[in-house]
């Protein structure tokens, strides 16, 4: 294993230290190399070692903008010259490991292994690949590189999976020049086509009623991907129900009830491959509120619950631009996720370490004070209060499942837990409408798990509280961004 504590003593460079304008077609052909590696370790122990290299279609992403611009991630992969270091390609992303490592199991030094997936455009020649982590002073220290030879026989170039049907939602234009979006179906068996399919054009038409996607419709490419999945629905561990689904999505992920991720990655990229994207959905046919979003990863939602909506566009803010979750009452898996003392990468979230330097303060409303005072402590009560029944009646409907209880009494438990939820919500809309600080922009504390010492942009945000609401400006101006950069 390899020790931060040692890495730190043996700082790189930033691999974009050497970063020069390349054209497309100087370095790459249209084409797509997945490097698939595995990533092993804990909080204190970090390595990344090869599995193999897949060659898939044509290459989804910018070929005018090939290197990020956005300092957000904890991991950023880079393709360079090998004998010149002249960065060719670059991209910031996130990974389960990377939440993983602020868990407490990690922390007591508990390893895990998790199957990770990097794209980049197919270089004509060999071309240096590496992995950097990024450190509490953003710094970037380098864990794995390898030279990879586009025509080595290692790299595999088996045929697509077979009964995998693909539908296309919208198509504005070449790839090369739109944001590529993939939404693969979990957990819709062979029966439930039809139902993928509807799902499909609901969400479709729920993406595009929200800013800023409404203004940037013309810039999307959306395509369905769907592989028949042996039952219907998700595995559950906490309330003992596990099914065999196409990409093996499964709740209680980290810890957490309502997190639901996917440790199936090689299984996910193999159906995904079968079209170009830049941004990863999956899509999962079940009642229950949950989902997840990883920067640069993949983002799930559930279909059939009544916070559905909400939680489909709040986990592609994390997903496709690096949002921050900006809600710091309910319970996570996560210990010291934010640092104190470090300013997040994150967009919409801020340490305020500087106010001078505040990251969106050129959206601040004028006259209005930051940090930015507001109805906080009341607001901490009411929200803390609920999320104390909410875990309460979680942990029965969860004994109730386990024990085999009633179908009845399952679901009057569920309902009572769906009204809760509704009930509060209301709630809260209705608190923060009384503010005298509503639909300005600030700093506002309370962000990022942390009730203290982390702020965010507005009062309000999709990314704070439940509920189809807009995003704040400063999330918006950070999606925009990143619409912006897949261009040509």
């Amino acid at each position: 294993m390899i020790h931060l504590a040692v890495l730190a003593a043996v700082a790189l460079a930033s691999p974009l230290a050497a970063v020069h304008p390349v054209a497309f077609d100087e370095a790459f052909v249209d084409a797509t190399l997945r490097i698939d590696t595995y990533h092993i370790g804990n909080s204190t122990e970090e390595i990344v070692t090869l599995d193999r290299v897949v060659l898939q279609g044509s290459w989804a992403g910018s070929r005018k903008h090939l290197t990020d611009p956005f300092g957000v991630g904890r991991y950023l992969a880079t393709v360079a010259d090998p004998s010149t270091g002249v960065v060719l390609f670059s991209k910031a992303y996130d990974t389960y490991f990377g939440e993983y490592r602020t868990t407490a199991p990690a922390g007591s030094g508990v390893r895990r292994t998790f199957h990770e997936s990097v794209l980049i455009p197919c270089p004509k020649k060999t071309v240096r690949f590496a992995i950097s982590v990024r450190q509490r002073d953003a710094s970037l220290r380098e864990l794995f590189t390898t030279n990879i030879d586009p025509a080595a026989t290692t790299v595999v170039r088996a045929p697509l999976d077979k009964g995998i049907t693909t539908i296309n939602a919208l198509h504005s234009g070449d790839p090369h020049a739109m944001v590529d979006v993939a939404i693969v179906a979990e957990g819709y068996t062979a029966a439930e086509e039809k139902k993928f399919r509807d799902d499909l054009a609901r969400f479709v038409k729920i993406f595009f009623d929200q800013e800023p996607y409404t203004s940037h419709k013309d810039r999307f490419n959306i395509t369905g991907v769907f592989k028949p999945s042996q039952d219907s629905g998700c595995s559950e561990p906490g309330w003992g129900e596990f099914r065999n689904t196409a990409v093996g999505a499964t709740f209680d992920s980290l810890g957490s009830e309502r997190y639901l991720l996917t440790e199936e990655n090689r299984r996910l990229r193999d159906i995904a491959s079968v079209v170009p994207y830049d941004a990863l959905y999956i899509m999962v046919n079940s009642p229950r509120y949950g989902g997840g979003g990883i920067y640069n990863l993949y983002c799930t939602f559930t279909v059939d619950n009544q916070w559905s909506p909400y939680v489909f566009l709040h986990e592609f803010g994390h997903h496709f631009a690096g949002l921050a979750d900006e809600y710091y009452t309910s319970s996570v898996a996560y210990t010291d996720f934010y640092p104190r003392g470090v300013e997040p990468d994150a967009p919409n979230v801020t340490a305020l370490l500087n106010p001078a330097t505040l990251k969106w303060r050129s959206l601040v409303t004028p006259g209005t004070p930051v940090p930015t005072p507001w109805e906080k402590a009341d607001f901490d009560t009411m929200d803390r209060a609920y999320q104390k029944v909410r875990e309460e009646l979680n942990g029965k409907i969860a004994a109730a499942k386990r024990v085999g209880a009633p179908r009845t009494e399952v679901e009057k438990l569920q309902e009572e837990s769906e009204r809760l939820s509704g009930e509060h919500a209301r709630k809260v809309d209705a608190y923060l409408s009384r503010s005298r600080f509503v639909g300005q922009v600030g700093a506002f504390e309370g962000a990022g798990y942390a009730s203290e010492g982390l702020y965010r942009a507005a009062l309000d945000c999709i990314m704070f509280t439940k509920g189809v609401k807009p995003f704040c400006k400063a999330c918006q101006q950070a999606i925009q961004r990143v619409i912006e950069h897949y261009g040509e």
